[in-house]
């Protein structure tokens, strides 16, 4: 089971939100690039870094520091997401050090877009799938769509994507638990690997997490419960394995 720290961005620092929304904004950190050598140090062998300003302005806006991230990584895989709007994005991202790029927005409003980039990109391509009772969210989480997000992640599948990272918005930086069910429902309705995102709080929750393994589950993205210090990474990593 893949434990993935978070690292969220925001006018360069290292936040967290509650529930997705910009008003409920926590800085961790003035340095990211610090943050990702925290958590490659305590083991991390991959890091989910989004750029939230990027994501509610349609372009990265935040690219200079994942760039210092991925240097401080070194080898550790980066999953990025934040603003993919267009094929120059994603190698933008990419030459920024990247090695997943996460479609969020545009897999929802331009199918074609999704197909077109794992065509163009094979293995490098995740969807950010994010969820509010069930209707897919768009625009950094401000919109809800009328899109199913099981049919979504369906139609994903068919265009190719490498993983679907889902994340239930209600969850997320809550730290009351992960959304077992939904999590097992959607990754029970494709063949597509999942990660869970939002709302692991508890080393109960990772026991949770990994009941869902042989449902299709690989990993899951883990951010205020560690930064508030609920959690140890290290500890994570002992309690799954």
């Amino acid at each position: 089971m893949l434990l993935i720290p978070a690292i969220d961005l925001k006018n360069g620092q290292c936040v967290r939100l509650r529930q997705g929304r910009m008003d409920e904004v926590t800085v961790f950190s003035k340095d990211p690039a610090a943050v990702a050598r925290r958590w490659i140090d305590e083991g991390a062998q991959r890091l989910h870094v989004v750029d939230l300003d990027g994501a509610l302005k349609g372009t990265p806006v935040n690219l200079k520091v994942v760039e210092k991230i991925a240097v401080a990584a070194g080898r550790v895989p980066l999953q990025v997401g934040g603003g993919v709007r267009d094929e120059e994005t994603v190698q933008r991202y990419l030459d920024a050090g990247a090695s997943f790029v996460i479609i969020g927005t545009k897999a929802v409003n331009t199918p074609h877009f999704l197909r077109d980039l794992c065509l163009e990109y094979p293995r490098r391509i995740f969807v950010g799938l994010d969820a509010r009772d069930g209707r897919v969210a768009v625009d950094g989480w401000s919109k809800l769509s009328h899109h199913d997000v099981i049919e979504m992640a369906q139609h994903c599948e068919r265009d190719g994507v490498e993983a679907i990272i889902y994340t239930d918005i209600g969850r997320d930086g809550m730290l009351g638990g992960f959304n077992a069910q939904a999590t097992r429902q959607l990754a029970r309705s494709v063949n597509t690997p999942v990660i869970a995102s939002g709302g692991v709080a508890t080393l109960d929750d990772l026991a949770a997490l990994c009941a869902l393994r042989e449902d299709g589950v690989i990993g899951a993205v883990i951010g205020r419960a560690l930064y508030e210090g609920g959690l140890k990474f290290s500890e994570c990593l002992k309690a799954v394995q």
